[in-house]
């Protein structure tokens, strides 16, 4: 089955009660059992609900994995991966990580005693030199957020399977359409399901697919044991999300494209940070493991002044200055003082997240309307 069909049917049937075409919202928090533990795999809403098992299993579906386990948002979902951890335990993760997951593993899990490696992964042999006895987990987000670097999904998996540490994608920026993880090796793919999954800015969720029954129980057990589900009706949004999944990323590849090139020959920008360019440092491994190069871009400003980039953020009227991303209305965001805000500045500034970078979230709107808001913007 191609994803444009798996999008719009995977993990649904109609309603066996009433034939509804779509998932009903199970808006209920337990469920009547036959016989005390006689119940059809619904007990109490915290480990299932119905709504939420078909929204796993389509998400599942178009990762090519056997599994998804969703929760109540992206953090959510990389809390229960790093509670796999024990104190003493290593992980080896990327120099250019979202902020939020940076502050999760620095503020809250190295004062558990795990021990955190970041690293330059565009060349993924630089691992080896971090592996040790204690390394449990890989964790890498390809594209990066918001420096765009590709990472080699397949090398790192052939370096974690020779030393059995498990690998973690974030899949979030590429989104299941563009990149699937597990098809290279992954055996954790995680998405923040707020952004491209949903698609239209109005909800907040987490997902994690894996193949491994045992992981996939382990998982689950956290999950519900944790209790950070998401809610039913979050879950119908993401389902109705997903149906135009495909659509959507066509349009946002499109003018991912044309906002892209347009910025890199203006003459206050300085750099654009955008896979789909061929002198990108990993162009040809872009094109390798995804089927385009995405609605995300960031580019720093010439003299790298921040109060420039607060004017532009601040003057845009198409792009909306915002957090989140992957909507189908344009974003533009300040990385240093928004989502990499907790990342110190020194750190920061080491992997690219400049004074003068903005991030863009291209929409779906019409790629002229956002060209004459950017030039009006920046001029």
């Amino acid at each position: 089955m191609q994803f444009a069909t798996k999008a719009i049917h995977a993990g649904q049937e109609p309603d066996p009660s009433t034939g509804a075409i779509m998932t009903p919202i199970y808006q209920t928090s337990t469920y009547v059992q036959a016989s005390p533990g006689n119940h059809k795999g619904y007990a109490y809403a915290r480990g299932k609900n119905p709504t939420r098992s078909a929204l796993e299993k389509c998400i599942a579906e178009l990762e090519n994995a056997k599994h998804g386990i969703c929760f109540s948002s992206g953090m959510g979902a990389i809390d229960a991966v790093a509670k796999l951890l024990k104190p003493g335990d290593e992980v080896i993760t990327g120099d250019d990580l979202y902020g939020g997951t940076y502050r999760m593993f620095t503020k809250v899990y190295e004062g558990f005693g795990i021990k955190f490696h970041f690293i330059n992964l565009q060349d993924a042999e630089n691992i080896r030199k971090f592996v040790n006895k204690n390394t449990k987990l890989i964790w890498i987000e390809t594209p990066t957020n918001p420096m765009m670097n590709i990472v080699d999904i397949a090398a790192c998996s052939k370096i974690a399977k020779a030393n059995t540490i498990l690998l973690a994608v974030d899949n979030t920026f590429a989104s299941p359409y563009l990149q699937n993880p597990i098809d290279f090796g992954a055996d954790i793919v995680m998405h923040s399901a707020t952004k491209y999954l949903g698609g239209h800015s109005d909800v907040v969720m987490g997902v994690l697919c894996v193949n491994d029954d045992k992981l996939y129980e382990q998982l689950f057990f956290i999950l519900n044991s944790c209790g950070a589900n998401p809610g039913p009706m979050d879950c119908f949004l993401v389902l109705r999300g997903i149906k135009t999944l495909h659509v959507r990323m066509e349009r946002h590849c499109l003018n991912g494209k044309k906002i892209a090139e347009f910025l890199r020959e203006h003459k206050k920008v300085e750099k654009v940070n955008w896979p789909g360019f061929s002198d990108h440092p990993g162009h040809l491994l872009a094109k390798n493991q995804m089927r385009d190069f995405g609605g995300m871009l960031s580019f720093s400003l010439k003299g790298n002044k921040s109060e420039d980039a607060f004017r532009i953020a601040s003057s845009v009227k198409v792009f909306s200055l915002a957090e989140s991303l992957g909507g189908v209305e344009s974003l533009i965001g300040h990385p240093a003082t928004m989502t990499h805000a907790s990342i110190p500045k020194a750190e920061r500034e080491k992997s690219g997240v400049s004074d003068s970078l903005l991030r863009l979230s291209i929409g779906i709107e019409d790629a002229d309307d956002l060209l004459r808001d950017l030039e009006s913007a920046l001029n």
